[in-house]
């Protein structure tokens, strides 16, 4: 596998990583204790911190990349394993 196609692999992951994160850790206004600006929309944020989630996704894909290059080049699970369709009599 050539180094761009991990790195292409490796920027989905982040991506998908930090969309699935995002909702992790953040505290409203209600649930921190602290009073809202006005016109200030009820599920924002409090303290975002960008920083925090950029690390993380890194890290999560890190780990997803390396077990993807792992499963590419050891073969653990192929796309047989997951052919969950039923094959018609005959076809082989």
């Amino acid at each position: 596998m050539q180094i761009t196609s991990i790195l292409a692999i490796y920027f989905l992951f982040w991506v998908m990583s930090a969309f699935i994160m995002l909702p992790f850790g953040v505290r409203t206004a209600d649930e921190a204790g602290v009073e809202k600006v006005p016109g200030q929309a009820d599920s924002a944020p409090v303290d975002f911190r960008p920083g925090r989630l950029a690390l993380r996704a890194s890290l999560v894909a890190a780990v997803l990349t390396a077990l993807f290059v792992a499963n590419f080049t050891y073969g653990w699970i192929t796309a047989a394993d997951i052919d969950v369709l039923p094959k018609p009599p005959g076809a082989g």
